[in-house]
This record gives C-alpha cells, sequence and structure tokens, in this order.
C-alpha cells in the first residue's frame, strides 16, 4: 500500500505552475494515442504480413473504436462540467461498469452472427476487449480533469498507449502470433489503468468515491440522446472499412487502413486549433457578443480550410512517393500494392478535411444546444452510409470505398455549416 501510495504521489507530483502541466502533458497524451492510433496498422501489416494486419487493421481502428463509444457512452463532456457536483465520482463509475458490460456483450453480439472464423472472431474480440477498457480508463481521466488535474488525464494517456502497445509490438515481435500479442495487450492496458488511474484517484481527496441511489437513469436519460449520435457519427465515419470488411476481405481492410492514416493527423490538428476557442465562443455566445463570436468562427473555419488545401496539395503532390516509402518500409512483397490506391489515397484525404470542418460546426451547434439537429443529421447520413457504401465497394473496390467516404464526409460537412449558421441566425434575430 505505501509502493503504491509512493508511485501515486509521484504522478500527482506537479511544478508550480499547473496549468503548464495540464498543456504539456494534455498535448502529449493526445499526440501519444493519436500517432498509436495511425502507425499500428501499419506495423501489424509490416511484421506478420496482409491477411491478419487487415484483421487487426479492422479490430483496433473500427470495430474496436465503436465499442470504444458504446462504452464512452458520450459521458465525458457531461462529467469534466459537473463542477456542482450533481453525480459523485462513484456514481459516473457505476455507470462506465454498466456501460462497459453492454459494449462487451454488443462485442460479442455481432461477433456472434458475423460469419467470421473462430480465430479471426478471438482476435477481434480480444481487440474489443482493449478498447473497452480503453473506454473505462475515462472515467478516471475525466474526473481528473474535473479535479482540476488534467495533466493527470495526459500522463494516463501517455503511459498507458507506451506500456500497452510496447507490450503488444514485443510480444509480436517475439513469436509473430496475432492471438497471443493481443492477449498481452490485453493484460498490459488493464495494468496500467490500475498502475495511472486507479492509484492515482485513491490519492485524491476531491474525488468522492461513493454512490448516490437513482443516479443511473438520470445518468442515462442526460447523456443517451448525445451517446447515440456520437455512435451514429463513427459508423459514418467508418461505413466504408465496414463495407471493405464485408465485401473484400482482411487484406483489403489492411490496404485501406494504411491510406486512412492521415486522417488521424487531420483530426488531431483540428482538435488543437478548435478545443482552445471553445470556452471562448460559448461565452461570446452566451454573453450576446455576436460580433465576437462570428469573427472568431470566421477565423477558425479560414484556418481549417487553409490546412485543408495544404494537406490536399502535400496529397495530391506528394502522395505517390509517400506510399512509395510505406511499401518500402513494409518490404518487397508489398512493391506497388499501396502505390495503385493513390487515387484512393488522395480521395480519403479530402474526406478527412471535410470531416475536420464537420468537427467545428457540430460544436457550433453544441453550444446552441441544438442536440436534435446534431442527432437527425447524424441518423440521416448513417443511413446514407449504410446505402451506398456496400455498392461503391462492390463496384470500385478501395478506390470505389474511397469515393463513399469522400461523398458521406462532403455532404455530412455540408449539413452542418448549413444547419448551424441557420440556427445561429434564428437564435440571433430571437434574442435581439
Amino acid at each position: 500500500m505505501r509502493a503504491g501510495s509512493a508511485w501515486a504521489g509521484l504522478l500527482i507530483k506537479t511544478g508550480k505552475n499547473r496549468e503548464r502541466q495540464n498543456v504539456i502533458w494534455n498535448m502529449a497524451g493526445s499526440f501519444c494515442y493519436a500517432f498509436a492510433s495511425m502507425v499500428l496498422s501499419f506495423l501489424v501489416l509490416r511484421i506478420i504480413g496482409e491477411e491478419e494486419g487487415g484483421i487487426f487493421s479492422f479490430g483496433y481502428s473500427t470495430l474496436g473504436q465503436q465499442m470504444f463509444i458504446v462504452a464512452y457512452f458520450g459521458i465525458r463532456p457531461f462529467q469534466v462540467t459537473d463542477a456542482a457536483g450533481q453525480f459523485r465520482f462513484g456514481d459516473y463509475l457505476r455507470h462506465r461498469l454498466a456501460t462497459c458490460g453492454l459494449a462487451l456483450l454488443a462485442g460479442a453480439g455481432y461477433l456472434a452472427v458475423s460469419g467470421y472464423t473462430a480465430y479471426k472472431a478471438a482476435v477481434l474480440f480480444l481487440l474489443v476487449g482493449y478498447k473497452v477498457l480503453d473506454g473505462f480508463a475515462d472515467v478516471y481521466e475525466s474526473e481528473f480533469q474535473r479535479c482540476g488535474r488534467l495533466y493527470l488525464t495526459g500522463k494516463s494517456n501517455t503511459f498507458r498507449t507506451l506500456l500497452s502497445v510496447g507490450v503488444f509490438l514485443l510480444t509480436l515481435l517475439a513469436g509473430r502470433n496475432l492471438l497471443l500479442s493481443c492477449c498481452a495487450a490485453l493484460a498490459a492496458q488493464a495494468a496500467g489503468i490500475w498502475l495511472f488511474d486507479v492509484s492515482v484517484l485513491r490519492q485524491l481527496p476531491e474525488a468522492d468515491r461513493s454512490r448516490q441511489p437513482g443516479t443511473m437513469g438520470a445518468l442515462t436519460r442526460g447523456t443517451g440522446l448525445l451517446f447515440v449520435s456520437v455512435f451514429l457519427d463513427f459508423y459514418v465515419f467508418s461505413a466504408a472499412k465496414y463495407a471493405i470488411d464485408s465485401c473484400m476481405g482482411d487484406a483489403a481492410s489492411g490496404y485501406f487502413n494504411v491510406i486512412f492514416m492521415p486522417t488521424s493527423m487531420i483530426n488531431l490538428a483540428a482538435g488543437f486549433v478548435i478545443r482552445p476557442v471553445l470556452t471562448w465562443l460559448t461565452a461570446c455566445w452566451s454573453g450576446g457578443q455576436y460580433r465576437e463570436f462570428f469573427s472568431m468562427l470566421r477565423k477558425i473555419s479560414a484556418l481549417i480550410l487553409a490546412l485543408s488545401l495544404l494537406a490536399a496539395v502535400l496529397a495530391w503532390g506528394l502522395g505517390r512517393p509517400v506510399l512509395a516509402f510505406l511499401e518500402y518500409l513494409l518490404g518487397p512483397v508489398y512493391e506497388g500494392k499501396l502505390t495503385a490506391h493513390y487515387g484512393a489515397f488522395v480521395l480519403v484525404i479530402l474526406g478527412g478535411c471535410c470531416y475536420a470542418v464537420c468537427s467545428l460546426y457540430y460544436y457550433v451547434l453544441v453550444i446552441l444546444r441544438r442536440q436534435k439537429v446534431i442527432f437527425g443529421i447524424y441518423l440521416a447520413m448513417a443511413a446514407a452510409g449504410l446505402a451506398v457504401s456496400a455498392p461503391f465497394v462492390r463496384c470500385g473496390g478501395i478506390a470505389g470505398a474511397a469515393w463513399a467516404y469522400l461523398l458521406l464526409m462532403a455532404v455530412m460537412m455540408a449539413a452542418f455549416v448549413v444547419c448551424a449558421l441557420g440556427a445561429c441566425r434564428k437564435d440571433r434575430k430571437r434574442n435581439a
């Protein structure tokens, strides 16, 4: 116990400027998590080949991430802004245990009717478990942020990612056994949660681990619509990946995930641009400072569009050399297999840029409390994704998947921009 307390105290300890530590560690954690998500599929392809690499890519970045969203349940924004303490940490923890159980059941149910081989289903279920544990860790990391200790969230993200990914890759390199490596990663993820979350939170007196009766229903009602919206959002984002898995097989999933990697960095860059101004935008709108609000919105939109244009130009001009270099890193057996998808690579980059714009105007609708509008957009886009993705993949393969992704992202971007600006005009007119 003393050793655990000393370890937690070492992590909790910070310098005189806690705000600076909050910023530094949050950036480190976000970057580490995004970078690992981006390169893991590539490394697995390099180590064990296209078939098993494709299984891993789909399980880690698509199915596992979808079940992470079920476990996460969209509660983080609710929890970190619960400064008045309407719910205790113990309430959030109990709810998260329930949603993690639901995620595991949902993942098992999907695999039971999927028709996959026993080996593929086993690997995918382990990756679902890994991502569900990630969702469980989030309830601790959200509480760190609510307590004004965002640096602990960043440390947890950084060290848990390094530990679990490091153990996974070392095990994979040593044995070339994907199933065993996923087991090792799952165990390392659980150990990381204990080391960097559970043991640390126990040393924070401001975190109340007791529970109140009747809070499960209240939390579910308060966040249910947001959860469904986020769940549908990720489905729209991943519809092309699901279509490739069902229509083309494991190797194609691996290749598509490789050309999809830059979208992680686009989303990360967009987050760095958007998140610092959200509080300011909210304050401006709430305070009736509409000129300042629209001025900042135009500036952020212009910056995201400029970064998007730069990404598109780089993808068009450097796409072939980049893909050729990735083939070289993967090995001779992959020669020509990525450069053949240069056009799809450019289309995916363009789709990622559209999604970055969506993110900004999604937050505008959140500021205006238009949850029903957000839900309506995602519901319509999920139906569209279900309708168009598989036919596009059957007709055009990976290129068809890229066209489907770009089409969905472009339409969703237009819907968010039009609805957000329309809601702004309507509310401003009403408040005038």
